[in-house]
């Protein structure tokens, strides 16, 4: 029975049936097989749901949702763009910090892509960037800000590994800079062939200041509750929420509290109830391999090949970009995490520096071919080609790569802050 049960599971994956699914009757079939109750996945379940920090995951979705729906892009928007607009380049690093900046709160890519290239699109064409240029920007920002706090997967990758979030928030914020900052200086050398330059207006930035204040102080408030000890991360997204709902319903009247509030509130938790879903069924899943004790059973074949940690580190790049280009970065946290992570502490690898790999590796997934998610949003977002976005992204996913070696080999960028 089993071995029909088997191949049966592999065809309903390749059919495209919901992961969630799969993993559910996976689990259920290798604990059958391993003549272990179910109870045992539901105990786990349960120990889940207790831990507090579970609670950011709906409440920070839910004020990133609230932002994106509101007119919150336009007002960041221009006060980014009366910062750095006058540097060359500027315009190109106005929409990596912007969509970096909704990412982090959103937690998905798609959402910002979504809200904010058509914004930033025209922007960028008018000021001399050519398509091809500014679709590769802005498909490849929509993942940008996944390794600043308080961004979902992050959260997500905490809850998984038991490792600190607290923590994890403040190693994600130089390597999250150093991926702007990598992209930054190749938009500028783009920039430099622009024929007009926005000069400096210190009245326009003061005026767009007073006009965005209330969102541009929200990250800065975010960070210095939890790091001075005032609040919890659980506390910190509950005040969030509260806020950017306040502010956007009362104080700039954007969204309609009975008509628009509804409407955000079943998009913010459809996107959370998909992901507690598949946490719940991968985790039954995990649960099992780790019971068969399949983690270790990989590393003795790893060691016969890998003689170090520098190789080893090699081989998990290559295959974090594999399962980035394959898997949605949720899924990839739930199913994949639990294997590698007993893998990389026998090679030495700082548990906190893995998160931040791993992480980056899945940001670029958003734009590896053949499947990249951020490739098929823009696809549908702009109206072009999907091919057309393979080339668009390309020198992008290159600098990225770059960007990942360093992140890898040099680990004191991630765990400078933290030690």
């Amino acid at each position: 029975m089993e071995t029909l049960l088997i191949p049966l599971i592999i065809i309903l994956a390749l059919l495209g049936t919901p992961l969630f699914i799969v993993m559910a009757l996976a689990a259920m079939v290798g604990f059958h097989i391993s003549e272990i109750p179910l109870v045992a996945v539901a105990i786990e379940i349960n120990k889940l749901s207790s831990q507090a920090s579970i609670l950011t995951i709906p409440l920070f979705t839910f004020a990133g949702y609230l932002m994106a729906e509101s007119g919150s892009p336009k007002r960041l928007l221009r006060f980014a763009e009366a910062s750095l607009g006058w540097l060359p380049g500027g315009v190109a690093i106005v929409s990596l910090v912007i969509c970096a900046f909704f990412t982090a709160f959103t937690g998905a890519s798609g959402v910002t892509i979504i809200a904010l290239g058509g914004l930033l699109f025209p922007i960028l064409n008018n000021e001399g960037y050519s398509e091809k240029f500014s679709l590769g920007l802005i498909t490849t920002s929509g993942s940008l800000g996944l390794l600043f706090p308080p961004s979902l997967p992050i959260i997500l990758y905490g809850l998984v590994t038991n490792v600190d979030i607290e923590k994890l928030f403040i190693a994600g914020i130089i390597p999250g800079i150093f991926l702007i900052v990598v992209l930054s200086l190749f938009s500028i050398k783009k920039g430099t062939a622009q024929l007009t330059r926005t000069p400096f207006d210190s009245k326009e930035l003061w005026e767009s200041f007073k006009g965005s204040w209330w969102e541009v102080l929200l990250p800065i408030g975010v960070l210095y509750g939890i790091y001075s000890g005032k609040t919890t991360t659980t506390e910190a997204a509950a005040v969030t929420a509260f806020y950017i709902l306040i502010i956007e319903v009362f104080v700039y009247k954007d969204l309609s509290i009975t008509k628009d509030i509804p409407r955000v509130v079943k998009d913010s938790m459809s996107l959370v109830g998909g992901i507690l879903l598949i946490l719940c069924c991968a985790l039954g899943f995990t649960n099992w391999l780790v019971d068969e004790e399949i983690p270790m059973k990989i590393l003795e074949f790893m060691q016969e090949y890998l003689t170090n940690k520098y190789s080893f580190l090699l081989f998990l790049n290559i295959f974090l970009l594999i399962v980035g280009a394959l898997m949605d970065i949720f899924s990839a946290i739930i199913v994949v995490v639990p294997l590698i992570t007993p893998i990389a502490a026998e090679f030495g690898v700082d548990p906190i520096h893995l998160a931040i790999i791993f992480l980056t590796n899945l940001e670029i997934g958003y734009i590896t071919p053949p499947v990249g998610i951020n490739l098929f949003i823009s696809s549908f977002r702009f109206k072009r080609p999907i091919t057309e976005l393979y080339r668009a992204s390309f020198p992008f996913l290159i600098l990225l790569l770059f960007a990942l070696v360093i992140i890898t080999y040099v680990p004191s960028l991630s765990l400078a802050l933290v030690n």
